[in-house]
Protein backbone atom coordinates (compact mmCIF):
# COMPACT_ATOMS: atom_id res chain seq x y z
CA UNK A 1 0.00 0.00 0.00
CA UNK A 2 2.67 2.29 0.82
CA UNK A 3 4.16 2.04 -2.81
CA UNK A 4 0.82 2.66 -4.47
CA UNK A 5 0.62 5.69 -1.95
CA UNK A 6 3.87 7.26 -3.57
CA UNK A 7 3.39 6.36 -6.94
CA UNK A 8 0.18 8.44 -6.43
CA UNK A 9 2.11 11.24 -5.20
CA UNK A 10 4.41 11.29 -8.16
CA UNK A 11 1.57 11.02 -10.36
CA UNK A 12 -0.45 14.62 -10.39
CA UNK A 13 -3.83 16.33 -12.17
CA UNK A 14 -5.58 14.68 -14.77
CA UNK A 15 -3.18 11.88 -15.37
CA UNK A 16 -3.64 11.00 -11.87
CA UNK A 17 -7.01 11.18 -12.41
CA UNK A 18 -6.72 8.99 -15.63
CA UNK A 19 -4.62 6.43 -13.76
CA UNK A 20 -6.93 5.89 -10.54
CA UNK A 21 -9.99 5.41 -13.40
CA UNK A 22 -8.44 3.11 -15.30
CA UNK A 23 -7.18 0.87 -11.69
CA UNK A 24 -10.93 1.49 -10.43
CA UNK A 25 -12.11 -0.04 -13.80
CA UNK A 26 -9.56 -3.10 -14.06
CA UNK A 27 -10.92 -3.78 -9.87
CA UNK A 28 -14.30 -3.32 -11.38
CA UNK A 29 -13.90 -6.12 -14.08
CA UNK A 30 -12.25 -8.27 -11.82
CA UNK A 31 -14.64 -8.55 -9.54
CA UNK A 32 -17.72 -8.88 -12.29
CA UNK A 33 -15.59 -11.64 -14.12
CA UNK A 34 -15.37 -13.64 -10.35
CA UNK A 35 -19.28 -12.86 -9.75
CA UNK A 36 -20.26 -14.58 -13.31
CA UNK A 37 -17.58 -17.68 -12.94
CA UNK A 38 -19.00 -20.84 -12.81
CA UNK A 39 -22.21 -19.84 -13.49
CA UNK A 40 -24.46 -20.29 -16.57
CA UNK A 41 -23.60 -18.67 -19.58
CA UNK A 42 -25.75 -17.54 -22.42
CA UNK A 43 -25.54 -19.94 -25.87
CA UNK A 44 -26.31 -17.18 -27.69
CA UNK A 45 -26.43 -13.75 -27.13
CA UNK A 46 -28.22 -10.87 -29.75
CA UNK A 47 -26.77 -7.35 -30.01
CA UNK A 48 -28.97 -4.35 -30.91
CA UNK A 49 -26.18 -1.77 -32.33
CA UNK A 50 -27.99 1.87 -31.48
CA UNK A 51 -25.96 5.39 -30.50
CA UNK A 52 -23.74 5.48 -33.55
CA UNK A 53 -25.37 9.18 -34.51
CA UNK A 54 -25.40 10.34 -30.88
CA UNK A 55 -21.69 9.37 -30.07
CA UNK A 56 -21.02 10.63 -33.07
CA UNK A 57 -22.20 14.02 -32.28
CA UNK A 58 -20.60 13.79 -28.80
CA UNK A 59 -17.78 13.21 -30.37
CA UNK A 60 -18.55 16.55 -32.97
CA UNK A 61 -18.20 13.60 -35.64
CA UNK A 62 -20.28 14.74 -38.84
CA UNK A 63 -18.73 12.64 -41.87
CA UNK A 64 -21.38 9.26 -41.38
CA UNK A 65 -18.27 7.26 -42.71
CA UNK A 66 -16.27 8.17 -39.57
CA UNK A 67 -19.78 7.58 -37.35
CA UNK A 68 -20.24 4.33 -38.56
CA UNK A 69 -16.97 3.29 -38.61
CA UNK A 70 -16.64 4.09 -35.06
CA UNK A 71 -19.45 1.82 -34.15
CA UNK A 72 -17.89 -0.80 -36.70
CA UNK A 73 -14.48 -0.99 -34.29
CA UNK A 74 -16.36 -1.69 -31.24
CA UNK A 75 -17.08 -5.40 -32.92
CA UNK A 76 -13.65 -6.51 -32.49
CA UNK A 77 -14.06 -5.89 -28.80
CA UNK A 78 -17.16 -8.04 -28.52
CA UNK A 79 -15.72 -11.20 -29.89
CA UNK A 80 -13.16 -11.14 -28.12
CA UNK A 81 -14.87 -11.07 -24.63
CA UNK A 82 -17.40 -13.90 -26.00
CA UNK A 83 -14.49 -15.95 -27.09
CA UNK A 84 -13.20 -15.55 -23.65
CA UNK A 85 -16.14 -16.33 -21.85
CA UNK A 86 -17.17 -19.23 -24.32
CA UNK A 87 -20.18 -17.76 -25.87
CA UNK A 88 -20.54 -19.86 -28.91
CA UNK A 89 -22.94 -17.77 -30.84
CA UNK A 90 -23.73 -13.84 -31.28
CA UNK A 91 -26.12 -11.80 -33.64
CA UNK A 92 -25.46 -8.57 -34.37
CA UNK A 93 -28.50 -6.49 -36.10
CA UNK A 94 -26.11 -3.74 -38.10
CA UNK A 95 -28.39 -2.17 -40.65
CA UNK A 96 -32.66 -3.07 -40.58
CA UNK A 97 -35.02 -2.71 -43.64
CA UNK A 98 -36.29 0.47 -42.15
CA UNK A 99 -32.83 2.25 -41.91
CA UNK A 100 -33.24 2.35 -45.99
CA UNK A 101 -35.60 5.15 -45.15
CA UNK A 102 -32.53 7.53 -44.06
CA UNK A 103 -31.10 9.94 -46.10
CA UNK A 104 -28.83 8.41 -48.69
CA UNK A 105 -25.86 10.14 -47.22
CA UNK A 106 -26.35 8.06 -44.03
CA UNK A 107 -27.32 4.85 -45.52
CA UNK A 108 -23.82 5.16 -47.85
CA UNK A 109 -21.84 5.49 -44.84
CA UNK A 110 -23.34 2.65 -42.69
CA UNK A 111 -23.13 0.05 -46.03
CA UNK A 112 -19.47 1.68 -46.13
CA UNK A 113 -18.87 0.70 -42.39
CA UNK A 114 -20.80 -2.65 -42.94
CA UNK A 115 -18.43 -3.85 -45.63
CA UNK A 116 -15.09 -2.63 -44.70
CA UNK A 117 -15.34 -4.41 -41.34
CA UNK A 118 -16.82 -7.86 -43.27
CA UNK A 119 -13.79 -7.65 -45.22
CA UNK A 120 -11.74 -6.91 -42.68
CA UNK A 121 -12.93 -10.17 -40.34
CA UNK A 122 -12.22 -12.48 -43.37
CA UNK A 123 -8.45 -11.17 -43.60
CA UNK A 124 -7.95 -10.37 -39.36
CA UNK A 125 -5.84 -13.42 -37.87
CA UNK A 126 -7.95 -13.18 -34.94
CA UNK A 127 -10.95 -14.23 -36.54
CA UNK A 128 -8.75 -17.62 -37.89
CA UNK A 129 -7.47 -17.98 -34.39
CA UNK A 130 -10.61 -17.91 -32.51
CA UNK A 131 -12.45 -20.01 -35.46
CA UNK A 132 -15.05 -17.41 -35.71
CA UNK A 133 -17.48 -18.61 -38.68
CA UNK A 134 -19.08 -15.36 -40.29
CA UNK A 135 -22.30 -15.71 -42.14
CA UNK A 136 -25.30 -12.91 -42.74
CA UNK A 137 -29.06 -12.71 -42.35
CA UNK A 138 -31.39 -10.69 -43.76
CA UNK A 139 -32.52 -9.74 -47.69
CA UNK A 140 -29.04 -9.52 -48.57
CA UNK A 141 -30.43 -8.60 -52.52
CA UNK A 142 -31.55 -5.14 -51.76
CA UNK A 143 -27.01 -4.83 -50.94
CA UNK A 144 -24.84 -2.64 -53.24
CA UNK A 145 -22.95 -6.02 -54.83
CA UNK A 146 -19.77 -4.93 -53.04
CA UNK A 147 -21.13 -5.63 -49.61
CA UNK A 148 -22.64 -8.85 -50.77
CA UNK A 149 -19.31 -10.03 -52.39
CA UNK A 150 -17.76 -9.12 -48.68
CA UNK A 151 -20.22 -10.93 -47.52
CA UNK A 152 -19.67 -13.86 -49.42
CA UNK A 153 -15.86 -13.60 -49.03
CA UNK A 154 -16.01 -14.30 -44.94
CA UNK A 155 -18.60 -16.87 -45.16
CA UNK A 156 -16.42 -18.53 -47.50
CA UNK A 157 -12.80 -18.01 -45.27
CA UNK A 158 -14.30 -19.38 -42.36
CA UNK A 159 -16.70 -21.72 -43.54
CA UNK A 160 -15.00 -24.64 -41.57
CA UNK A 161 -14.70 -22.73 -38.03
CA UNK A 162 -16.53 -23.76 -35.17
CA UNK A 163 -16.02 -22.36 -32.01
CA UNK A 164 -17.92 -18.90 -32.23
CA UNK A 165 -20.68 -18.27 -34.89
CA UNK A 166 -21.06 -14.77 -35.60
CA UNK A 167 -24.35 -13.97 -37.81
CA UNK A 168 -24.65 -10.07 -39.26
CA UNK A 169 -28.24 -8.88 -39.59
CA UNK A 170 -28.08 -6.34 -42.16
CA UNK A 171 -31.07 -5.48 -44.77
CA UNK A 172 -32.79 -7.30 -41.64
CA UNK A 173 -36.39 -6.80 -40.54
CA UNK A 174 -37.84 -9.39 -38.07
CA UNK A 175 -41.42 -9.34 -39.58
CA UNK A 176 -40.00 -9.48 -42.97
CA UNK A 177 -37.54 -12.39 -42.18
CA UNK A 178 -41.34 -14.68 -40.93
CA UNK A 179 -42.82 -13.67 -43.91
CA UNK A 180 -39.80 -14.74 -45.95
CA UNK A 181 -39.79 -17.57 -43.85
CA UNK A 182 -43.82 -18.55 -44.89
CA UNK A 183 -42.94 -17.99 -48.32
CA UNK A 184 -40.05 -20.67 -48.77
CA UNK A 185 -42.12 -23.65 -47.05
CA UNK A 186 -45.03 -22.64 -49.56
CA UNK A 187 -42.78 -22.57 -52.54
CA UNK A 188 -41.15 -25.71 -51.07
CA UNK A 189 -44.62 -27.52 -50.91
CA UNK A 190 -45.76 -25.91 -54.14
CA UNK A 191 -42.57 -27.40 -56.16
CA UNK A 192 -43.30 -30.79 -54.51
CA UNK A 193 -47.22 -30.55 -56.00
CA UNK A 194 -48.74 -30.20 -52.53
CA UNK A 195 -51.95 -29.50 -52.49
CA UNK A 196 -53.05 -26.57 -51.21
CA UNK A 197 -55.42 -28.06 -48.41
CA UNK A 198 -52.01 -29.94 -46.98
CA UNK A 199 -50.34 -27.17 -47.36
CA UNK A 200 -52.25 -25.26 -44.69
CA UNK A 201 -51.84 -27.61 -42.62
CA UNK A 202 -47.94 -27.94 -43.13
CA UNK A 203 -48.14 -24.32 -41.81
CA UNK A 204 -47.06 -25.06 -38.21
CA UNK A 205 -44.34 -23.37 -35.89
CA UNK A 206 -41.78 -25.72 -36.39
CA UNK A 207 -41.94 -25.69 -40.18
CA UNK A 208 -42.01 -22.04 -40.35
CA UNK A 209 -38.83 -22.23 -38.06
CA UNK A 210 -36.99 -24.19 -40.40
CA UNK A 211 -37.20 -21.97 -43.07
CA UNK A 212 -35.54 -18.74 -41.09
CA UNK A 213 -33.01 -16.97 -41.98
CA UNK A 214 -30.66 -18.65 -40.15
CA UNK A 215 -32.68 -22.08 -38.71
CA UNK A 216 -29.77 -23.69 -37.01
CA UNK A 217 -29.32 -21.03 -34.51
CA UNK A 218 -30.30 -21.68 -31.30
CA UNK A 219 -32.99 -19.13 -29.97
CA UNK A 220 -31.34 -15.75 -28.24
CA UNK A 221 -30.80 -15.99 -24.35
CA UNK A 222 -29.88 -12.70 -23.80
CA UNK A 223 -31.05 -9.74 -26.04
CA UNK A 224 -28.57 -6.68 -25.44
CA UNK A 225 -30.07 -2.57 -26.59
CA UNK A 226 -27.27 -0.28 -25.80
CA UNK A 227 -28.16 3.78 -25.95
CA UNK A 228 -31.13 3.58 -23.75
CA UNK A 229 -33.95 2.65 -26.50
CA UNK A 230 -36.21 0.33 -24.58
CA UNK A 231 -37.86 -1.71 -27.51
CA UNK A 232 -36.62 -4.69 -29.72
CA UNK A 233 -38.15 -2.74 -33.57
CA UNK A 234 -38.52 -6.29 -34.89
CA UNK A 235 -35.19 -7.81 -33.92
CA UNK A 236 -35.25 -11.58 -34.01
CA UNK A 237 -39.10 -11.20 -33.44
CA UNK A 238 -40.02 -14.97 -33.71
CA UNK A 239 -36.77 -16.15 -32.18
CA UNK A 240 -37.11 -13.67 -28.71
CA UNK A 241 -40.16 -15.70 -27.87
CA UNK A 242 -37.99 -16.59 -23.97
CA UNK A 243 -34.94 -14.30 -24.75
CA UNK A 244 -34.30 -12.34 -21.52
CA UNK A 245 -33.60 -8.35 -22.44
CA UNK A 246 -30.69 -6.37 -21.48
CA UNK A 247 -31.24 -2.45 -21.92
CA UNK A 248 -28.24 -0.28 -21.29
CA UNK A 249 -27.96 3.50 -21.47
CA UNK A 250 -24.38 3.12 -23.61
CA UNK A 251 -23.93 3.97 -26.50
CA UNK A 252 -22.84 1.14 -28.84
CA UNK A 253 -19.22 2.74 -29.93
CA UNK A 254 -18.88 3.00 -26.02
CA UNK A 255 -19.86 -0.17 -24.76
CA UNK A 256 -17.28 -1.40 -22.63
CA UNK A 257 -16.19 -4.85 -20.82
CA UNK A 258 -17.98 -4.14 -17.66
CA UNK A 259 -21.09 -3.01 -19.32
CA UNK A 260 -21.28 -6.43 -20.88
CA UNK A 261 -20.17 -8.56 -17.77
CA UNK A 262 -23.25 -6.76 -16.35
CA UNK A 263 -25.73 -7.73 -18.90
CA UNK A 264 -24.08 -11.74 -18.59
CA UNK A 265 -24.86 -10.55 -14.19
CA UNK A 266 -28.10 -9.89 -15.15
CA UNK A 267 -28.94 -12.64 -16.52
CA UNK A 268 -27.88 -15.21 -14.64
CA UNK A 269 -29.72 -13.79 -11.90
CA UNK A 270 -33.04 -14.38 -13.73
CA UNK A 271 -35.38 -17.71 -13.09
CA UNK A 272 -36.23 -18.60 -16.67
CA UNK A 273 -39.30 -20.38 -17.19
CA UNK A 274 -39.64 -20.37 -20.77
CA UNK A 275 -43.88 -19.96 -20.07
CA UNK A 276 -44.20 -22.64 -17.94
Amino acid sequence: MDDLVMVAIKISGSSFRHWLLRLLYWAYERRLLRQIRGRVLPRHVGFILDGNRRHGRQQGLQDFREIYRTGAEKLGDVLNWCCQLHIPAVTLWVFSTENLQRSPEEVSGILAAVEAKISALAHDPLTHRQRIRVQAIGRLDILPESVIAAIRMAEAATASYDTLKLTIAVAYGGREEIVDAVRSLLRDQAAKGTALPNIIELVTPETIARHLYAADLPDPDLIIRTSGEVRLSGFLLWQSVHSEFYFTDVYWPAFRKIDFLRAIRSFQQRTRRFGK
